[in-house]
């Protein structure tokens, strides 16, 4: 009997440890472990820090998923805003909330406005290569501001990689692959505004994030990002 209590407890303190800490695709997934990015101006000027924490992983079949929490800091270090976001991997593909793509400030508006969303989520194939066309991606909102309807879409195309680079970032030095795509913002709250962007991103296998990422408005630099440390 203390026998099979021993391989009892045995059994629940590995499971527990599969839930917490597991790989997939070659990512490391780690309750509690996490990355930072930080952001600046096309100046170079710090304009906040994301901190992302893996707050939950679970399993949903073939896929591993895990909740991501997010917290912006502004550059003088007090807290902003925080959200949640959910990833899935099954081996082949990251699949990844396309509304973590949402700036920081249409985030804290879209607090107030009752917003529901569906998405067609951004995927990053394992199996990176120069050449390769990616999955377009799409966030639609439904809301209102008081009584004033408010719609917002967020379309993600034209995605491709267009080679491999040495690239070094405040975390470390990747041999990276470059990611080139469009973004066509449309907002209605009365009147329509409407911005197109261009995004280049930097990624590497077997890390979550982009390791650094370049916005674009009409071909010069408006933004851009850099993973400052992954834990």
């Amino acid at each position: 009997m203390k026998k099979i209590l021993i391989c009892c407890v045995l059994l629940i303190c590995v499971s527990a440890l599969y839930v917490r800490a597991q790989e997939c695709a070659g990512i490391v997934l780690k309750e509690g472990g996490g990355f930072e990015t930080s952001n600046f101006d096309s100046k170079g000027r710090p304009t906040g820090t994301f901190v992302y924490k893996i707050a939950q992983i679970t399993k949903e079949g073939a896929n591993t998923v895990f909740t991501v929490d997010m917290e912006f800091f502004n550059p003088k270090g007090k807290s902003e805003l925080k959200n949640s976001y959910q990833m899935k991997c099954d081996g082949n593909v990251l699949q990844m909330d396309v509304r973590s793509l949402i700036n920081h400030d249409q985030l804290k508006a879209f607090e107030s406005m009752e917003m529901e969303f569906t998405y067609d989520n951004i995927e990053f194939p394992v199996k990176l290569s120069a050449g390769k066309k990616l999955k377009d991606a799409s966030v639609k909102g439904k809301g209102k501001s008081g009584s004033t309807p408010v719609t917002f879409n967020m379309i993600v195309h034209n995605r491709n990689v267009t080679g491999q680079e040495k690239l070094t970032v405040p975390a470390g030095t990747f041999d990276a692959y470059k990611i080139t795509s469009d973004m066509n913002v449309e907002m209605v709250m009365g009147i329509p505004v409407k911005v197109a962007m261009q995004s280049i991103s930097y990624r590497v296998p077997g890390v979550i994030w982009d390791l650094k990422t370049e916005n674009y408005r009409k071909g010069k630099l408006i933004s851009y990002s850099e993973l400052s440390r992954i834990y």
